[in-house]
């Protein structure tokens, strides 16, 4: 007879996975979920869903493990499903588990009951269920977890109902699922052959080299090869050294400019990348005549919906140590390295400035530039100033890097929670006024569990990168761009996270200095930046 019930068989399995951190907004259809919470768990909550599903995509980056999400009915799921569709574009292995009225109730449309809820978060997870049986829960919870680690990583679902975690139900025992696959060597020799015999290689890196920690190997073949390296348009994570001589910069997600930076090359080889992230139609084709695209990726269905090109399925690390095996050293010139961005006048910001002065998004990422530590995670959403952190602030680390390679807002804020609390090592998030405002709930989780997070909110007014994209495309003014009047300093500290404010030139590079100097053993802090609005011409090439 079954003495263990799901509840038990549950704790089991996440003390198995290592899925001790839990992130969650309780409610009534979860109770029973934590009947005799263990002690050598950690729940971390957030005080909205998309906030919880950001933060559990931070971890999960920064242990390189799926993590624990709890989630409350159907509302629940609903609120958190822009974070949700986050992670699913950015291959973050998630483990979402969403309360479920009792089975009992279910005929009925009871209050809090979720209809069909399997098919309520798709096609943003890879899989979702609600068990047939209460004592199928615990095997499925651990088939959702393979699932989620298995590449290309990413969100799997499961819908409990709320009296199913008292039933018995046998443990289920921890097994491993080796899930690294390569090219068949045939294929991989005669993709070498080309890349031998082409005569301007490029290579476009993705966010799947981050996600597979293989820059090391993409650096090894960048450099075997004499290529020019780029960063695939709007990509979530770092995948290559920026100040590399190879570095070229970042493709533009429109697709006459992104063809204009790859026309150079006669073959180009992207590596974890979907390529063809367009934000802007322009009626324009993907590549340039003469460009042969390659492609390698351990997704299938991103290598079916690819416009051009031959696709290779394989997960990267292996294939690239066997791909680089084959080749010789190339000895074609190397392509000429990124220009340089104007400098600022960083030097006149440390004499007082005229109160009409004006903080730019360059002064601060010059600025920024010179106090950030190598080894510090940085964590943006603010598209107005990303093309001006990406021309001034180089990345040099796979994992240094982290956005939302999707668009949906809120992100930044709870993901940077989440890293931090990952290994404790202070991160540094770059947030816009406009972003901030969809997760600002997540400062007070931050300060609650002493995060090590240096927040720099840069506040121009409001959605400026709506604005621009609407004076390019021909649209302006735009309504519902303007957001002013709220003081975030304040509102931080109201959530129990110290803050400071930035105003002028002069006052920049010591507040700055304040905001990054807190050890990794204090929590977070937040400096309010006023930075001047505009954010220029956004989706040209960006090549300095």
């Amino acid at each position: 007879m079954t003495t263990t019930t799901v509840r038990e068989a549950v704790v089991r399995l996440l003390r198995d996975t290592g899925m001790t951190t839990v992130f969650g907004n309780p409610g009534s259809t979860e109770l029973r979920m934590f009947r005799d919470w263990p002690d050598d768990f950690t729940y971390v909550l957030g005080l909205q869903e998309s906030v919880v599903v950001g933060m559990a995509a931070g971890h999960a980056l920064g242990t390189r493990r799926a993590a624990f999400v709890g989630l409350h009915s159907a509302g629940g799921l609903g609120h958190a499903l822009g974070a949700v569709f986050n992670a699913f574009r950015d291959r973050v292995p998630l483990v979402i588990v969403a309360g479920q009225q009792a089975r009992s109730l279910i005929q009925l449309r009871p209050f809090l009951g979720a209809d069909e809820p399997a098919l309520f978060p798709r096609p943003y997870v890879k899989s979702a269920r609600q068990p047939e049986r209460a004592e199928d829960v615990p095997a499925v919870l651990a088939e959702a977890y393979r699932l989620a680690m298995a590449p290309p990583r990413g969100p799997v679902f499961v819908s409990v109902p709320e009296d199913d975690w008292d039933r018995p139900a046998e443990p289920v025992a921890p097994r491993t699922v080796h899930s690294a696959f390569t090219a068949a060597p045939d294929v991989l020799a005669a993709l070498a052959a080309r890349l031998e015999s082409c005569a301007r290689p490029a290579l476009v890196v993705g966010p799947g080299v981050a996600d597979e920690d293989a820059t090391d190997e993409v650096r090894a073949l960048a450099e075997l090869l004499r290529a020019a390296v780029w960063i695939s348009p709007l990509s979530g994570r770092s995948g290559f050294p920026e100040s590399h001589p190879l570095f070229q910069g970042f493709l533009p997600p429109v697709a006459g400019p992104l063809a204009a930076c790859l026309a150079p090359y006669d073959v180009v080889l992207a590596l974890g990348a979907p390529v063809f992230t367009y934000h802007v139609a322009d009626g324009g084709p993907p590549l340039a005549p003469g460009t042969e695209l390659f492609h390698m990726d351990c997704d299938p269905g991103q290598a079916a919906w690819l416009p051009t090109g031959t696709s290779v399925v394989t997960t990267l690390r292996p294939a690239l140590t066997h791909l680089t095996g084959l080749l010789k050293q190339a000895h074609r010139a190397a392509p000429p390295p990124r220009p340089a961005p104007p400098p600022t006048r960083t030097a006149g910001v440390r004499e007082p400035a005229g109160a009409g002065e004006r903080i730019t998004a360059e002064l601060f990422f010059d600025l920024l530039r010179e106090r950030l530590p190598r080894d510090r995670v940085l964590v943006e959403e603010a598209p107005s100033h990303r093309d001006a952190l990406h021309a001034r602030v180089p990345v040099e680390a796979g994992g240094g890097f982290l956005t939302t390679g999707s668009g949906a807002l809120g992100w930044g804020l709870p993901l940077a929670v989440g890293r931090a609390l990952a290994d404790r090592r202070r991160v540094v998030c770059v947030v816009g006024d406009g972003s901030a405002l969809y997760s600002v709930q997540a400062l007070w989780t931050a300060a609650r569990h002493t995060a090590p997070v240096t927040y720099v909110l840069l506040d121009n007014g409001g959605y400026e990168a709506v604005g621009a994209l609407g004076r390019r495309i021909g649209v302006a003014p735009v309504p519902g761009t303007t957001v002013t009047g709220i003081d975030y300093a304040a509102l931080a500290e109201s959530f129990g996270c110290p803050a400071a404010r930035a105003e002028h030139p002069g006052e920049l590079p010591a507040a700055l200095d304040h905001a990054l100097g807190a050890g990794d053993d204090s929590g977070p802090f937040l400096l309010h930046v006023t930075v001047a609005g505009g954010a220029g011409t956004l989706y040209e090439p960006r090549v300095g």
